[in-house]
């Protein structure tokens, strides 16, 4: 499958500056001494969290072009709002990159976070109280898995599923066991602190034996899969929830992709159940960035990901370390 685009560049030295900062050094000098900074930071400072990476020149691009103007509530062809031609033509291209890059039926480019396509997803598919089974916080999982902090825990009634004490991967038995006990409406496979592959037909076989269905929260890893360097979740989910962001490496925001049979209803939780017009300069540059995604240098980036990631763990291990996930 190839989509044109543009290979990303590979980190913070190797883009340009910030564009814009002359007109803001004229506008708000203090602000554009901020943004300097903040570019200075990045290229020389060492990152180590998984949920940050560098946006190309063209995904920073049309963040700040005009699209960021257009009001447009609704889907392309059936707004609420009038003079949204071009803007249809810019978000058809987003859910065609997507659809293609990831092999899904259909594809949503609105969320405005990670935290909004879950929102969404659940919305589509439980009503408040339903039995959710998800990875435990303290385990691994992520705030919308059923924290009392976050709508997902106070809407829903999540269990927990965590690691086994002793491989410190996912107990897979107890899923089963958890799953039978509590049947479960839908069961989430993914966290934010669990960096190893999550076996996605394993959990689809306990998802199809209680009945329920399989949401995928891949926020951590769509860029991995884009680029063929992790498992893909797309052919087990019923729905599979993810971030633009990240290891994706385009705009902050969220993605949703699921079959044809749930597109209406996943659609309809996020407009205009959950949000209200989509930021149209974010969903163009969510297409700029599923085109980069799907070049060979991205692939490469991808697969180098993984490898920098086995080099660490194997001289951390080296130096006596125990790794636990």
């Amino acid at each position: 499958m190839t989509v044109a685009g543009t290979p990303p560049s590979t980190s913070a030295a190797d883009r340009a500056a910030s564009p814009g900062l002359e007109l803001l050094d004229r506008v708000d000098p203090r602000l554009a001494d901020i943004v300097r900074a903040e570019e200075e930071r990045q290229r020389t400072r060492l990152q180590l969290l998984a949920g940050e990476s560098f946006t190309s020149p063209a995904v920073l691009a049309v963040l700040g072009s005009v699209l960021t103007d257009k009001y447009a509530e609704g889907y392309p062809g059936a707004r609420y709002h009038a003079g949204c031609e071009i803007v249809d033509l810019a978000e058809q291209l987003a859910v065609e990159r997507a659809t293609a890059l990831f092999g899904a039926e259909h594809a949503n480019v609105q969320p405005y976070s990670g935290s909004s396509a879950n929102l969404a997803a659940y919305a589509a598919l439980l009503v408040p109280g339903d039995t959710v089974l998800a990875m435990g916080l303290p385990e691994g999982g992520h705030l919308t898995h059923g924290s009392r902090a976050n709508f997902s825990g106070r809407w829903f009634d999540f269990v927990g599923y965590g690691v086994h004490p002793r491989t410190g991967l996912v107990d897979m038995d107890r899923v089963r066991e958890l799953a039978l006990a509590h049947r479960p409406k839908a069961i989430v496979c993914g966290a934010i602190s669990y960096p190893r592959h999550l076996d996605h037909a394993a959990f689809r076989e306990i998802a199809d034996e209680v009945g329920a269905y399989l949401v995928v929260d891949a926020a951590h890893t769509l860029g991995l899969v884009a680029g063929g360097a992790a498992p893909d979740p797309v052919p087990y989910a019923d729905v599979v929830t993810g971030t633009t962001h990240k290891l994706l490496r385009g705009p902050r925001g969220g993605l949703i992709l699921c079959g044809a049979q749930l597109a209406r209803r996943i659609d309809r939780a996020v407009f205009p159940f959950s949000q209200g017009g989509p930021h149209m300069n974010v969903v163009a540059a969510k297409a700029v960035a599923f085109a980069e995604a799907a070049t060979p240098a991205f692939a490469r980036y991808a697969r180098q990901v993984v490898a920098n990631a086995r080099t660490l763990a194997s001289g951390l291990a080296g130096q006596g370390l125990a790794l636990r996930t």
